[in-house]
């Protein structure tokens, strides 16, 4: 049944006769406009998926599809970054972490050139493997490096409750796991981008729920459309959006039905918020941004990397000619960056963006360098 909902999804006759009728509409928006929409959207994988499939090639003539900050790989600071890269050089200390994260660049090095020169570095796919390290190796510190947003913040907190439980004093969280809204309301107001509406995360919407976005028309009075990954449903939420604009209904409506919920995952959110307080937060390209770090709560410091493990925070600049915070803030993108598949490859990356499969940089590069 599954496999054919998705062969629905992915039919290619389906997909032209929807991409006529979209740029049929996005044309009508473009009269009323004046110029072209601008559609940002704040999903790395959303991102990946329209490279993929040709959609920001094909309606490239009707909508402007903008990337936002949506790979919290790549939002993570150099402040950060450095931090992490000092505690895989403390003696006993083992950093357990993402493929991701593995490349990211300091302002000097990266934790694989630390595994390199001898740290114990080591890649998981869950803070649950991190975890059982941690019981494995009960005499040395276990550092779980978390980034992500709200989609992979719950999986965290419940494994730092079972180490709890358990009473595990060498396992650690390291929580540079982030929220959506706040970068939202720091970044959509700028004139010089004039979004005229979004393409909501699907991921953080199967936890958050489609009524965790109103504040995007109450607040902003931007209209946006929860998105699913497959072709039509893009073309679908493309559509929906150009809709909303035509109608000047600026409301936020749920596209991806077949996985998104009005309550989202009570389970979820239930966990974050035991486990977790909003404080500051630096993102690169947008700087601090208040109350958008997902931190662990007082009680909770026993296990706290930042808090048992206390380092000086040192700012950096980016290296030379890296435009990574400009491509997160969609004003940029990864062709006008100068060092973009020549001296910044996925092989060799200068910037995050260019690190993580979910970085526009490296969606670019993968899917869209020869369409110049």
């Amino acid at each position: 049944m599954h496999k054919e909902i998705l062969k629905r999804f992915r039919d290619p006759e389906l997909g032209r006769q929807m991409a006529g009728r979209v740029r049929e509409r996005l044309d009508r928006l473009t009269d009323r406009l004046g110029r072209r929409a601008n559609v940002m959207e704040f999903c790395g994988t959303h991102t990946a998926a329209i490279s993929r499939t040709g959609i920001r090639e094909l309606l490239k003539p009707h909508v402007h599809l903008m990337s936002g900050p949506g790979c919290p790989v790549c939002v993570s600071d150099y402040v950060d970054i450095d931090r992490i890269i000092a505690l895989a050089g403390m003696s006993g200390a083992i950093i357990a972490t993402f493929g991701d994260m593995m490349k990211v660049p300091g302002s000097r090095t990266t934790l694989l050139e630390e595994k390199a020169r001898g740290a114990d570095v080591r890649v998981v796919f869950s803070s649950l493997d991190a975890l059982a390290i941690a019981r494995e190796n009960p005499d040395r510190a276990i550092i779980f490096v978390g980034a992500g947003f709200e989609t992979t913040a719950p999986t965290a907190a419940v494994t730092v409750e079972q180490a709890v439980r358990e009473g595990r004093d060498n396992f650690f969280l390291y929580s540079l796991h982030k929220i959506t809204p706040p970068a939202m309301m720091a970044l959509l107001p700028d004139p010089d981008l004039q979004v005229d509406g979004i393409l909501l995360p699907g991921h953080v919407s199967l936890i958050t729920g489609r009524g965790y976005w109103d504040f995007l028309s109450r607040d902003l009075g931007l209209p946006g459309v929860v998105a699913g990954f497959e072709p039509l449903e893009l073309l679908s939420a493309v559509d929906a959006l150009a809709s909303l604009l035509l109608e000047e209904r600026y409301a936020v409506i749920n596209a991806y039905g077949r996985a998104v919920r009005e309550e989202g995952n009570p389970s979820a959110l239930d966990a974050m918020a035991r486990c977790f307080d909003l404080q500051e937060g630096h993102w690169r390209g947008l700087g601090i941004v208040p109350a958008s770090a997902l931190k662990l709560k007082p009680e909770l410091a026993p296990w706290d990397a930042e808090v048992r493990f206390p380092l000086e925070k040192r700012s950096a600049a980016p290296p030379k000619g890296c435009l990574c915070g400009e491509i997160l803030k969609g004003k940029k993108t990864p062709f006008d960056c100068p060092l973009f598949a020549s001296g910044c490859e996925p092989a060799r990356p200068v910037g995050p963006c260019m690190v993580s499969h979910e970085g526009t940089c490296a969606t670019y590069y993968r899917y869209e360098r020869f369409t110049r």
